[in-house]
C-alpha cells in the first residue's frame, strides 16, 4: 500500500513540494483525538497549523535556510477509524514504516500524544538503539489512566516499554502524579522544568544514535500556547523551543512529532501560529541532521 491511500490532502503546509519521491521530509497530519483526559480538539490542529504557516515567511533568521531549499512533502492528513483507537495505532505505524522504508523521516502534526507510541514502535524496528526525547509539560509515565493502558497520559510509560527506560529522555516536565515523578527520576533521564540547557548537556550521549523527538505544545507556557488541551501554568517560553529545534540539527533525527495542539481554546489563533513556525524551524532543522546508517 502506498502512504497516498492512507491519506487525504486538502492543503499544503507552506512551501511543502508535491514531490514524494525526491523528499526527504515527509509531513503527516493525524488528527487521533480519543484518549484526551481534560479538553478535546486536537483533531483540528493539523488544518489549523497548515492555515497559520500561510502567514509565515520561508525563511528562518535563525537557521539562516530557507524552506524552499529543502525536500519537504505534504502528505496531508491520515484517514483514521476513530471510532477503534486500537485500528487508528494500526494505522499510524504503517504509514511511519512506509516512510521509513523508503528512507525518509516522518514529522507528524497531532492530535493527541498517544500518536508517538505507533511511530516510536515503527522507527524503533528500522533504528536499534533509538533513543526518544520528549519536550512536555507532563511525565506521561501513569501505567494506566482511569483502566486504561493506551491513552495520552500513558504514553511514555508504554515507550519505555518499547525501546528500555534508559533510552528515554524526558525534559521540561512539571506535572505528573508522585509515582510518576519517583518513576522518571529513578528509571528514565528525568530533566524537569528546564528543555534546551539540559538537552546540551546530553548532547555527548545523543550525537552518535539514531533519535526520535516528541513535542508537546504544552511545554510552553499556557501564556504563549493557551490553545491545548491540558494547559500547565509555569511553563517555558517560546525562545526555549526554538532553541531546542535548533539544537536538533546536531544529532541524528529519524522521526519527529508535535502535539496536543487543540485550536478551539485559542480564538486569536497564536497557538495555532506558534505552533506553524516550530514546523517550519523542524522542518529545516531535520533538512540539516544527519541520518543513521540504517543496519
Amino acid at each position: 500500500m502506498k502512504l497516498s491511500e492512507l491519506c487525504i490532502k486538502n492543503s499544503s503546509f507552506l512551501e511543502s513540494r508535491d514531490d514524494y519521491r525526491n523528499a526527504r521530509i515527509i509531513l503527516l497530519g493525524v488528527p487521533l483525538d480519543i484518549t484526551s483526559s481534560f479538553r478535546t480538539g486536537s483533531r483540528e490542529a493539523p488544518q489549523a497549523v497548515r492555515a497559520a504557516s500561510q502567514g509565515l515567511e520561508d525563511y528562518s533568521p535563525r537557521l539562516d535556510r530557507d524552506l524552499g531549499e529543502c525536500a519537504v512533502y505534504d502528505a496531508g492528513d491520515l484517514l483514521l477509524p476513530l471510532g477503534n483507537l486500537q485500528a487508528c495505532l494500526n494505522r499510524i505505524g504503517q504509514a511511519c514504516r512506509l516512510i521509513a522504508d523508503d528512507g525518509k523521516i516522518p514529522f507528524m502534526l497531532g492530535g493527541e500524544h498517544l500518536i508517538t507510541l505507533p511511530a516510536v514502535q515503527a522507527m524503533a524496528e528500522f533504528f536499534p538503539g533509538l533513543a526518544v526525547l520528549q519536550f512536555d509539560a507532563h511525565a506521561d509515565l501513569r501505567d494506566d489512566y482511569l483502566g486504561e493502558s493506551l491513552s495520552h497520559a500513558t504514553v511514555l510509560r508504554r515507550i519505555c516499554e518499547v525501546v528500555g527506560d534508559n533510552n528515554v529522555y524526558q525534559f521540561g516536565i512539571r506535572s505528573g502524579t508522585r509515582d510518576e515523578f519517583q518513576y522518571g527520576h529513578a528509571h528514565t533521564n528525568f530533566y524537569p522544568f528546564e528543555a534546551a540547557r539540559t538537552l546540551r548537556s546530553c548532547l555527548p550521549d545523543l550525537k552518535e544514535r539514531p533519535v526520535y523527538v516528541t513535542l508537546d505544545i504544552d511545554i510552553l507556557d499556557p501564556a504563549y500556547a493557551p490553545g491545548t488541551g491540558a494547559p500547565e501554568p509555569g511553563g517555558i517560553q517560546p525562545a526555549e523551543v526554538f532553541e531546542v529545534l535548533t539544537v536538533l540539527q546536531e544529532l541524528q533525527v529519524v522521526g519527529l512529532d508535535i502535539v496536543e495542539l487543540a485550536p478551539v481554546y485559542d480564538a486569536s489563533g497564536i497557538t495555532a501560529m506558534l505552533v506553524a513556525k516550530m514546523t517550519r524551524e523542524g522542518l529545516l532543522a531535520l533538512s540539516r541532521a544527519a541520518l543513521p546508517a540504517r543496519p
